[in-house]
């Protein structure tokens, strides 16, 4: 189920400084039922900064275990992506959606009522969860693991990319990443590495792009290549379908996983303006089989026509959808929910809802 909602001032998405984009409109579940019963342990005992970090520091292997993965297809140029997101940054980032995304992390970790001693902002290209996490008082050590820290970032940090986690097992009490799974080559290889990291019951919390994020642009630049060249080259990522994400949890051996998403929909005065965001984001093409050749001025006059033509409203502005994925789930712990073992009912379903039940084979009398 999906509910429709105006932004509140403190989600509107900033200005950008050409001023083009207007507040966009988001729709998306709310927080799941399964999230909201997650206050389940009463709150641990905090330990000092120093204390816990400390602590940390001591597991063996905590800077220097490496997962040893299987080899997985090689989607993304992780060494291109940190360098857009260096050059965004000396840009001037634009940060409208990942400071949105780390307000809703916030809302969603305020429901679970446990404090965590020790937590990992994993990838985030902002200080934006980090902030978050030390305004909510419910953690006590915040480390940062990124192949490199913004200027304003003053967390504890590991330098560390989300594909080979320095982390001991059980080290963690809690993992929260914004924005940055959606980039990793192997997910799943990097979901069960964050799940070797947590502590029995620890949480998993996280956001990535979803997968009908910018289908306008991706429709767009296909239908003019395909017209102006004689064919299409990749240009927008192939994001996590969000169905597929709730097995990837299972797989990992997370348990009580929830998936839910956000739609946001911005509106621009022309597509160069989204363009123009997405550079500051760092969130251009860095997809291997991208086209090496620079873009021809036909082909990008020609997409801009197209955006224009299907995917503009009626005051002449253009939509452009950034679908948010919400994934949670808890390493197995003892004290968790778990479903009762088939045929250990005591009443039957009919009795409880008060009907008959129609046995197989039979029709429903008129």
């Amino acid at each position: 189920m999906s509910d429709n909602f105006d932004q509140h001032d403190a989600h509107r998405p900033t200005p950008s400084p050409s001023g083009a984009r207007q507040d966009g409109h988001s729709g998306g579940s709310a927080t799941s039922r399964a999230t909201r019963s997650a206050a389940r342990n009463p709150p641990r005992n905090c330990v000092s900064r120093e204390g816990a970090f400390a602590s940390l520091a001591e597991t063996s292997s905590f800077m220097l275990q490496m997962y040893q993965m299987p080899q997985s297809p090689t989607i993304f140029d992780r060494k291109l992506l940190r360098a857009r997101q260096q050059r965004a940054r000396a840009l001037g980032a634009e940060t409208f959606l990942i400071d949105r995304v780390a307000a809703e992390l916030g809302e969603r970790l305020a429901v679970v009522m446990r404090q965590f001693e020790r937590a990992v902002d994993l990838g985030t290209p902002t200080d934006a969860v980090r902030r978050v996490l030390a305004e909510s008082g419910k953690v006590a050590t915040i480390v940062s693991a990124a192949p490199a820290a913004g200027p304003r970032d003053v967390s504890l940090r590991v330098a560390a990319d989300e594909e080979a986690l320095p982390f001991a097992d059980g080290s963690l009490d809690l993992v929260v990443s914004a924005l940055a799974l959606q980039f990793v080559n192997d997910l799943p290889g990097t979901l069960i590495q964050i799940r070797r990291t947590l502590k029995p019951d620890g949480l998993l919390l996280a956001a990535l792009i979803g997968g009908d994020s910018l289908a306008e642009l991706r429709e767009a630049f296909a239908q003019a290549e395909s017209e102006v060249e004689g064919g299409a080259s990749p240009r927008v990522a192939p994001f996590a379908d969000i169905r597929e994400l709730g097995t990837l949890l299972q797989r990992a051996g997370l348990a009580l996983p929830v998936v839910d998403s956000d739609r946001l929909t911005v509106r621009y005065k022309s597509v160069f303006d989204l363009m123009r965001d997405l550079r500051r984001m760092g969130a251009t093409n860095v997809l291997n089989e991208r086209r090496r050749t620079p873009l021809k001025r036909a082909t990008l006059q020609r997409m801009a026509e197209i955006y224009g033509a299907r995917f503009s409203d009626p005051d002449g502005r253009l939509r452009a959808t950034f679908e948010i994925a919400w994934l949670s789930g808890w390493a197995p712990h003892e004290s968790q929910q778990k479903p009762l073992k088939p045929g250990s009912a005591k009443q039957r379903l009919a009795d409880a809802l008060g009907t008959r039940e129609i046995p197989a084979g039979e029709k429903p009398r008129p």
